[in-house]
């Protein structure tokens, strides 16, 4: 947290003393505070927020890129966020209707992780590495396929059980360690609830539904997966970052909420239905 105070006190022009007199509090609190001596008190970490908003600082952007990893070609550095931290060895225990089922997920991006624990009353941020060395590796390209399998796992595709579209998305990951696919985002229930209705197209869907450009997520769905998952880095979120990105997370799932209602009128009349493509499915 101390490069994160001082990275405050520098972006409003300031030194300690000044800092200080803003804050209400002494000099040598600051200077305690950014030597990592001294932790603020929550009080005091309401006042840091208090004055970032004041001075419009961009807290949480400061947030997110403080905990970014050092990265090169040879390394796979993924990122994970956990509600109450993690104990034990990692294994695949999410719950089953996640994107792509049970899995332990890890997003190449900060920010997905850091806003999904915002509102958790203990989160841990985790930075990764990844060796995808013997892995049997399924990489999932943004369209009908990502989609549909998203779809699948979410359980919204009960309806179509027993077709050969259903059975093509129960099988489609059988057999793979690591299943790679983009985020979606924050309206996805609702898009898809929408497309299997029948309100929906399929062009109109995958356009809500990655609208946000949240990056790629890893998936290890295998408990050899799991034990090629090192851990680089734990964080603790403290109150003052766990703050910022609460906000940051409202105001990305009101944008989600915005884009997706002008992809649904944009799109209104291109690409298929559900049952168009159902019924195209059996035609095949």
């Amino acid at each position: 947290m101390r490069e994160l105070i001082r990275g405050i006190r520098q972006r409003a022009g300031m030194n300690q003393e000044q800092f200080a007199d803003a804050l209400g509090t002494t000099a040598l609190s600051i200077n305690r505070w950014e030597n990592g001596k001294n932790i603020p008190t929550k009080m005091a970490q309401k006042q840091l927020v208090s004055f970032c908003t004041e001075y419009h600082i961009p807290l949480a952007e400061m947030v997110i890129h403080s905990v970014e990893y050092p990265n090169n070609d040879d390394r796979l550095i993924l990122y994970h966020g956990s509600k109450n931290g993690l104990t034990g060895s990692i294994a695949p225990i999410s719950r089953t209707e996640c994107d792509f089922g049970r899995g332990f997920y890890m997003g190449t991006s900060t920010i997905q992780p850091l806003t999904l624990i915002s509102a958790e009353p203990s989160p841990v941020f985790y930075t990764v590495e990844l060796d995808l060395t013997g892995l049997k590796v399924l990489s999932v390209e943004l369209g009908m396929d990502w989609a549909m399998l998203i779809a699948y796992y979410r359980k919204e595709m009960e309806a179509a059980r027993g077709t050969a579209l259903y059975e093509k998305y129960a099988s489609f990951a059988t057999g793979y360690d690591i299943i790679i696919g983009y985020i979606a985002n924050d309206r996805m229930y609702a898009e898809l609830a929408s497309f299997f209705n029948g309100t929906l197209t399929d062009k109109a869907l995958l356009h809500c539904l990655s609208a946000l450009e949240l990056g790629k997520q890893y998936v290890a769905v295998t408990e050899k997966a799991c034990r090629q998952i090192h851990i680089l880095k734990e964080k603790k979120l403290s109150m003052l970052e766990l703050s910022a990105l609460m906000d940051l997370s409202v105001a990305r799932r009101k944008e989600g909420v915005a884009l997706a209602k002008e992809i649904e009128i944009k799109y209104r009349r291109e690409g298929r239905f559900f049952d168009e493509i159902l019924g195209g499915d059996a035609d095949a």
